[in-house]
């Protein structure tokens, strides 16, 4: 009985929800200034925690999802990049997934003009990870060809209505039915409260600390990645975050 494995969901007041007990679910704007926090007080630069996040991801996917676990032939994966950092922490996971021996595919339509983000791309494109010109316009298509979606449209910056072509593509991935594993936050959700219609993600890797949204997150697995967060700034924002395994960059609260 794989539910007698999974941790209690424990409730802790305003911020109940599933995980250890006491840990803090972030609203919108904490995130931005924990995050603002790290770059201005602490001088980490964004390639830093970036690669870290990345990282994470990649390595909660193959925890929850090992190459052998595949029923394709090879452990193919779609990693769906959006124009912000989420977007980037995605070029860092599928690059990290291909040393892990998956074989990744991304799918980048909107890419930023900057250095960051072209010395990212430049990165997969040199380990011989493919670039889709056009998405898969059937779910079918993307179930036929790959195991797992890497969502890594949007991030907790993200506020509003989803424009082109991202509207068609969550639209898609709402349709497939391989897992998808979403960084952060699953894409068109509201930060805080979530999204009921929207995408049902099987995975959620929630960096830093999670997000209010993550309450409402019903899929199998739930991690924590990105283990840099200092003692200082955990106690100063009473994250009570959980100890990380060991050396591990990730941790599994459901």
């Amino acid at each position: 009985d794989r539910d007698r494995c999974r941790p209690h969901r424990a409730m802790h007041g305003p911020s109940a929800g599933p995980g250890p007990r006491g840990l803090r679910f972030l609203g919108q704007e904490e995130a931005q200034a924990i995050d603002q926090e790290l770059f201005t007080e602490y001088k980490f630069s964004v390639d830093q925690l970036m690669e870290l996040a990345g990282l994470s991801c990649a390595t909660a996917i193959a925890k929850a999802y090992p190459p052998s676990s595949f029923t394709t032939s090879r452990p193919a994966v779609l990693v769906v990049c959006g124009p912000g950092n989420n977007g980037g922490d995605g070029l860092v996971c599928a690059r990290h997934l291909k040393m892990f021996g998956y074989e990744p595919t991304v799918y980048y339509p909107k890419r930023p003009n900057k250095p960051l983000f072209e010395g990212l791309t430049t990165q997969c494109q040199k380990m011989d990870i493919p670039f889709l010109a056009e998405f898969p316009a059937e779910a079918a298509l993307i179930d036929e060809l790959y195991g797992l979606v890497v969502d890594a449209v949007f991030g907790f910056s993200f506020k509003g209505a989803v424009r082109e072509p991202f509207g068609s593509i969550l639209s898609t991935l709402e349709r497939i039915t391989v897992p998808i594993a979403s960084i952060d936050i699953p894409s068109g959700w509201d930060v805080e409260k979530g999204k009921a219609d929207g995408l049902q993600p099987d995975m959620l890797i929630s960096l830093t600390a999670p997000k209010k949204a993550a309450m409402h997150f019903a899929g199998r697995y739930h991690f924590l990645g990105g283990r840099f967060v200092p003692a200082a700034l955990q106690e100063k924002y009473a994250l009570n975050l959980p100890p990380y395994p060991e050396t591990d960059c990730v941790l599994q609260l459901t």
